[in-house]
């Protein structure tokens, strides 16, 4: 048995089936797991809210608005109100500032405009240091609960702030701080 020559167009051809086949396999992987990876993503967003503001009975997220930062990007605000009365804010923020670059961060605020609470949705920041600002590996972020932004000075004491940084990690406690106060300047524009 014979085999086929071995021509430019034959090794043309086979590329393009394969590239074919690989890039159809591909698409349909997409369109089974982009439903489940959307809804998996909500699921977070939603637990987020409902860490960082009072108990509410709204959907958030389905009254969720936009308000400009003033960099040519905008912030996501989500109301919790219980029985019809306003109780807080969630604002998802971000910081480009962090040690490995992007943080994302889901910062609530009360009606006196004090953080209740802050969960992190992402970060790179690196294990065993950075890492800290997530519940799960410390105590770290409570410090900011309860802290009115308006009166309390949200960075990091070696910049003459009140928040002690995460030990070894002071870029990382500085971009959370600034997610912080780019969260604060939302709030505070949707609430005079």
């Amino acid at each position: 048995m014979a085999g086929k020559e071995s021509t430019f167009l034959n090794m043309v051809l086979t590329l393009f089936l394969v590239t074919l086949a690989a890039s159809a396999a591909l698409g349909y992987i997409y369109e089974i797991t982009k439903g489940p990876i959307a809804e998996a993503k909500l699921q977070k967003k939603i637990n987020a809210i409902s860490l960082v503001v009072p108990e509410f009975d709204n959907n958030p997220n389905a009254e969720m608005f936009k308000v400009p930062n003033g960099e040519g990007d905008s912030l996501e605000i989500y109301p919790a109100s219980m029985s019809g009365q306003q109780v807080g804010y969630a604002v998802k923020t971000f910081t480009k500032k962090g040690f490995s670059g992007l943080i994302e961060l889901m910062v609530g605020f009360n009606m006196e405009g004090k953080i209740h609470n802050i969960s992190v949705l992402f970060h790179a920041e690196t294990p065993g240091l950075g890492d800290k600002m997530t519940k799960k590996k410390s105590k770290w972020s409570d410090q900011y609960n309860g802290k009115d932004p308006a009166s309390s000075n949200i960075k990091v004491k070696q910049d003459g702030g009140e928040i002690d940084a995460i030990t070894a990690s002071t870029i990382s406690s500085r971009a959370y701080s600034d997610a912080v106060n780019r969260a604060y300047a939302a709030y505070s524009t949707i609430n005079q």
